[in-house]
C-alpha cells in the first residue's frame, strides 16, 4: 500500500532534520523559503550541530546563511547566488566546482548521500502527480535518493511537463502553503550589450538555429535583435521573459531541431509570472533533467546549435573565466562547458562568448592574464568565437599569436596598447 505524506506544518515537518543530517534544497524560482525558515529556526533553537546544505542557486533571502548559523548549518553550493556569496569569500560557506550536467550524477551514485530534501511543487492533480515546476535541474535525483522528502505544495507552482512530475505519495510530510515565486530581476541594457546582442544576432545565429543561452543583459540583448529570423530552436538549460515574444511572433517554432523537434527544452525557468504562466499545463515546454539538457552528447546533435555564454574575463590566449573575480567566488562552473562543447561538436555549431570589453567601473576584461586566484572555467582549446562590442574574434584554429592579435582587436581601444605590449 502506498504510503500518504503526513500533511503538517513547516515547524512540524522540519523536527526531522537531526544534527550531522546532509540536506539538499531546491533552488531558482521554487526556492522553499518557508521550509527553509523553518529549518533554520529549528537549528537555533534545538542547537543542531554539523549539517551540510547542498542546493544550486537559490533565490530571495536565505535564512541559514547568517553568521551564528555557521556550526549549525554549512552551505555547499553546486551554484552561488547572490545571497550566499559573502559567507562563501569569508569562508563560512563552501563552492564546489562541478558541470551543472554531473550534478544528479552526485546523488544518484551515492557521493553525496543525502538525508533530507526540501522542495516546493505544485497542487496533486486527480491521479495524485504534482509537478517540480520551473527547477527540475538536480532535484529530481535528489527526490530519487533522499531518506526523507519535505513537499512545500503551492498552487503558485506551474504544472509543467517533463521530467518533474512526482506522485504525492513520494512525500513523507506535506506543508500546504500558498506563496508567490521568486521572478527573476529586471534587465537594463547598456550600450555595450546592445552592440553585442546585435553582432550575435547579425552575424553568429543563422535560420533554423537552436539556440542555448543564460541570464542577463546579453543574452537577452541577443534574443530582442531576433526578430527578422526564421524557425528558430530552443535548447538551454534556462528559459527566461525573451523567449515569449520570439515564440508569439512565430520565430521560435522548433521546426529545425534534431532532436525534440518542436519542443522547447530546459530544466530552469527564472522570470515573471508570465512565464510561469506560459509553462503552466504547456506540452511544447519540455521540462527535462539537467542530465538530459547538459549533456554535450544531446546537445551536439542539433543542427547549427548556437550556444551564447558570459564571462567575467578572457585572457588573450583565449582562456575564460566565469565564475570567480580574482580568489573571490561569484557563481559556478554551471552550465557553459557543456552546452560550449556541445556546440562545437555540432553540425554548423558555434559556441560563444560575450562579454563587454570593460566593466561599468572601466577595468578591462580582456586581459592579458587571468587574475592571481581566479578559476579557468573554459579552456583556450575550448573557446572559438569572442564578441565585445568592439566586433567578433574566433579563435579556433588560430595559434597563440593569431589569437593575441584577434582579442586585441575587440579590446576596448583604450586597452589595445597595453595588450600589445605585453602580448608581443
Amino acid at each position: 500500500m502506498s504510503k500518504i505524506p503526513k500533511v503538517v506544518t513547516a515547524e512540524e515537518a522540519v523536527q526531522a532534520i537531526k544534527s550531522g543530517d546532509n540536506i539538499f534544497v531546491q533552488g531558482s524560482a521554487v526556492t522553499p523559503t518557508v521550509l527553509t525558515k523553518a529549518m533554520a529556526d529549528h537549528g537555533l533553537k534545538n542547537k543542531l550541530e554539523g549539517c551540510s546544505v547542498y542546493h544550486l542557486r537559490t533565490e530571495g533571502y536565505c535564512p541559514y546563511e547568517p553568521k551564528e548559523f555557521k556550526d549549525i548549518f554549512r552551505i555547499k553550493s553546486l551554484f552561488l547566488g547572490s545571497n550566499v556569496r559573502e559567507a562563501t569569500n569569508e569562508g563560512r560557506a563552501d563552492y564546489i566546482p562541478i558541470f551543472i550536467s554531473e550534478t544528479p550524477n552526485l546523488f544518484l551514485n551515492g557521493i553525496i548521500p543525502l538525508d533530507i530534501a526540501l522542495v516546493q511543487v505544485s497542487p496533486p492533480d486527480k491521479h495524485g502527480f504534482c509537478s517540480l515546476g520551473t527547477s527540475i535541474d538536480c532535484t529530481r535525483a535528489a527526490l530519487q535518493t533522499s531518506n526523507l522528502v519535505i513537499g512545500q505544495i503551492n498552487s503558485y507552482v506551474p504544472r509543467t511537463h517533463g521530467d518533474g512530475i512526482i506522485h504525492y505519495t513520494n512525500f513523507d510530510y506535506a506543508v500546504y502553503r500558498d506563496e508567490p515565486l521568486y521572478t527573476g530581476e529586471k534587465v537594463f541594457l547598456n550600450p555595450a550589450d546592445i552592440a553585442i546582442g546585435n553582432l550575435i544576432a547579425q552575424y553568429l545565429v543563422a535560420d533554423g538555429a537552436t539556440l542555448q543561452f543564460g541570464v542577463g543583459s546579453i543574452p537577452s540583448a541577443v534574443l530582442q535583435h531576433l526578430n527578422s529570423h526564421k524557425n528558430l530552436g530552443i535548447h538551454s538549460e534556462m528559459l527566461t521573459d525573451g523567449i515569449m515574444p520570439l515564440i508569439e511572433h512565430g520565430i521560435v517554432t522548433n521546426s529545425e531541431k534534431n532532436l525534440d523537434k518542436g519542443k522547447i527544452v530546459s530544466s530552469i525557468l527564472l522570470g515573471s509570472r508570465e512565464l510561469y504562466d506560459f509553462a503552466n499545463d504547456n506540452p511544447i515546454v519540455d521540462m527535462r533533467d539537467i542530465s538530459y539538457t547538459n549533456d554535450p552528447y544531446v546537445i551536439k546533435q542539433q543542427k547549427k546549435m548556437t550556444a551564447i555564454n558570459g564571462a567575467i574575463e578572457v585572457d588573450l590566449a583565449g582562456q575564460v573565466c566565469s565564475d570567480s573575480i580574482g580568489e573571490n567566488i561569484y557563481s559556478g562552473v554551471g552550465g557553459q562547458v557543456d552546452f560550449l562543447r556541445g556546440a562545437a561538436l555540432a553540425p554548423e555549431g558555434k559556441p560563444i562568448i560575450a562579454l563587454p570589453s570593460r566593466t561599468e567601473s572601466g577595468i578591462n576584461r580582456i586581459v592579458s592574464y587571468i587574475s592571481e586566484g581566479a578559476g579557468v572555467v573554459m579552456s583556450r582549446a575550448h573557446v572559438h568565437y569572442v564578441v565585445t562590442e568592439y566586433g567578433i574574434a574566433y579563435l579556433y584554429g588560430r595559434s597563440l599569436a593569431e589569437r593575441a592579435h584577434a582579442l586585441i582587436t575587440i579590446a576596448h581601444p583604450d586597452d589595445r596598447d597595453m595588450l600589445h605590449e605585453d602580448a608581443f
